[in-house]
This record gives C-alpha cells, sequence and structure tokens, in this order.
C-alpha cells in the first residue's frame, strides 16, 4: 500500500502536468486564431489579384499562358506537416494522402521531387522508404512564413530550370472547423488559364473599368507571382492552423485524462488518510482503556 507521502507527491506531479497541458492548450487556441485572421486577410488580398487578373484578361492574353505538356517530367511535391509533436495522426494523415494522390496520379518514385516541410513528415516519408529530396523547417509564425515562401518560390524555380520539373502540387491539412481537419491537395502549377476564365465573365464591380499601361506579359507574370504567393501562404496558414487545432483536440483528451487520474488519486488520498486516522483513534481509545482498567 502507498503511503500518504508518496500519493502526495504522485498529486503534486499529475498537478504540474495538467498546469503543462493547459498551458498547451492555451497557446494553442491563441495560436489559432493568429493563423486563422491571417487566413481571413488573404481573402482581400486575393480579391485584389484576381481583380487585376480580370482586367489584363480582358486583353486576351492566353498566349502567354504555358502551354499543356505530355506530363511525363518530373513532379514537385511540397507536404506540410509539423516540426513539434502532440498533434495526434496530423503528420501520418498527411503522408498517406500524399503517396495515395500520388499513387492515384500515376507518379512513380522516380519523377518525384518531393520537398516536406517538417521534421517530423521527413521522419514519416522516410520510414516508408520514400525519403524526401529536401527536408525544410515550418516556420513558427506568421511572420516566418514570408521568408520561408521566398525560399520555396526559388527551389521551385530551380527544379523548372534544372530539373525539368513540370507540376508542383500542394499537399497539406486544411481545417474544418474548430480542431477538425482534413487533408487537401493543391495543384500549383502549371498555372492553366482556364482557371482563371471565370474572371472574364464577372461584371467589374465599379461604373469605369481599368486599363493599364505597362507591358501585357510583365503584368500578368506580376500578377500570377502574387497568386502564386497567395496560394503558398494560406497552404502555409491553413496547415499551421490545422496542426494547432489538433495539438488542441489532443491536449483538451490529455486532459480529461489527467483531471480523472487526479480525481483517483485525491479519493485514494483521502481514504487512506481517513484510514490512517481511524487507525491513530483506535490506538488512542486502545490505550487509554489499558490505561484505565483496574
Amino acid at each position: 500500500m502507498q503511503t500518504l507521502e508518496s500519493l502526495q507527491r504522485r498529486m503534486d506531479n499529475v498537478g504540474d502536468l495538467l498546469s503543462i497541458v493547459k498551458t498547451m492548450k492555451t497557446l494553442a487556441a491563441v495560436s489559432i486564431r493568429q493563423y486563422e485572421r491571417a487566413v481571413e486577410s488573404l481573402a482581400d488580398y486575393n480579391r485584389t489579384v484576381e481583380l487585376g487578373l480580370q482586367v489584363v484578361l480582358r486583353h486576351g492574353p492566353e498566349e502567354f499562358f504555358p502551354r499543356a505538356r505530355d506530363g511525363s517530367g518530373p513532379v514537385g511535391v511540397l507536404i506540410f506537416g509539423s516540426d513539434q509533436g502532440m498533434c495526434g495522426q496530423f503528420n501520418e494523415q498527411i503522408i498517406n494522402h500524399a503517396l495515395a494522390h500520388l499513387g492515384e496520379q500515376a507518379i512513380p518514385p522516380a519523377r518525384r521531387m518531393v520537398l516536406s516541410l517538417g521534421s517530423r513528415v521527413a521522419a514519416g516519408l522516410e520510414s516508408r522508404d520514400l525519403p524526401a529530396t529536401l527536408a525544410w523547417a515550418m516556420p513558427g509564425s506568421i511572420d516566418g512564413i514570408t521568408p520561408v515562401i521566398q525560399d520555396v518560390v526559388m527551389q521551385i524555380d530551380e527544379w523548372r530550370s534544372r530539373r525539368g520539373v513540370e507540376r508542383v502540387i500542394l499537399c497539406y491539412n486544411r481545417p474544418i472547423s474548430g480542431a477538425a481537419y482534413r487533408p487537401y491537395t493543391l495543384a500549383l502549377l502549371p498555372v492553366h488559364l482556364a482557371r482563371f476564365a471565370r474572371l472574364k465573365r464577372q461584371p467589374w464591380p465599379g461604373r469605369t473599368l481599368p486599363t493599364f499601361t505597362m507591358d501585357v506579359e510583365r503584368l500578368l507574370s506580376a500578377l500570377l507571382r502574387q497568386y502564386l504567393f497567395v496560394s503558398l501562404f494560406r497552404a502555409f496558414a491553413e496547415s499551421l492552423m490545422a496542426e494547432n487545432g489538433a495539438r488542441l483536440a489532443t491536449m483538451q483528451a490529455a486532459q480529461r485524462n489527467i483531471e480523472e487520474h487526479l480525481e483517483e488519486l485525491t479519493a485514494l488520498y483521502h481514504q487512506q488518510r481517513q484510514t490512517a486516522i481511524t487507525a491513530e483513534l483506535l490506538d488512542i481509545v486502545a490505550g487509554f482503556e489499558a490505561l484505565t482498567s483496574p
């Protein structure tokens, strides 16, 4: 039987663990809101880019869009995961989704150029005998996303110029509601005109249609780079948001388990303390009776 002192130490340790879990849960909730605001702000930015494309597309620059190829060249794959644990099956799910998508698209390993974002994704791919070509860390805050995007864009340009990469796809977990998320795949490149065809049919929101004097090819290239930036930023922000949502759900489950365990220890402590008190009282009564007996 455990002593009262050992039970008290266990209760103190469990209480400290509960405090850590509550702190991590609070940090995850704060991070979710931070990334959620970033995603919301992207909507206005994306709307501005689309308005610019709408004006340019009215001049019919279809010839500046890349023509579809036979699809037999290398494919760049960006898989977004996490560098930290305690987020359930977050990394396993996106790895399974990415591998399933590559299998459905009949893209053999020899044609895959994989960039894993997050050390745990890199380790997961390694365990599947599919090591990533490159492995980078995920940004730890909103401010860290833009520098990583710049590095990603440079890497994609290097893939296209030196490796002949024709397509680039993003695989990341996308938040649904609350702490729920689901794997998502986005075809980042090539940018096909059909994706923006709806913009040509939309009415202009103002009375006067803007015009431009800049070279149309340069303007279109600049707008498309902004579109790629928005797509990558959203992927990073939504993946980090889903990661913290998964961590929040994990911490909530851990908190419930710890609280239940603490209640059991507290009840056991009170029971043993009452037993000890009762034993001491019986010893006192027995001693008193022994002293007063004739």
